[in-house]
Formats: C-alpha cells, structure tokens, sequence
C-alpha cells in the first residue's frame, strides 16, 4: 500500500501557521519577561527560520 505525501501547498501552509503561531508565543514570552523586545521582523525571522529547519527535519 503507497503511502500518501499529502498536496504540497497543505503542508506548506500549516508549517506556515504553526511556526508563526509558535514564534510569535514564543518572542511573546521573552517580550514578557523582558529577555527581548518584540518586533514584527524578529517575528518574520524567526518563522521563516523554524520553517526551514521543520522542513529538513521532516524530509
């Protein structure tokens, strides 16, 4: 039985709102506490890094 990839563009788009999901509560939280400042770049940065990494992991 042939194992299914799933339509590329879904993929795409959950590791797209789930890594900004993750970031944004993430950078959130350092915000928080004071550790960082918030920004919307370091926010785009961040998203754009863990979807990257998420993509090799999985391949």
């Amino acid at each position: 039985m042939a194992r299914s990839q799933g339509d590329p563009r879904v993929l795409f788009a959950m590791n797209l709102v789930l890594s900004a999901t993750f970031c944004y509560t993430v950078v959130w939280g350092l915000d928080f506490i004071g550790a960082l400042e918030f920004s919307w770049p370091l926010i785009a940065g961040t998203t754009a890094l863990l979807m990257v990494i998420t993509h090799v992991v999985t391949r």
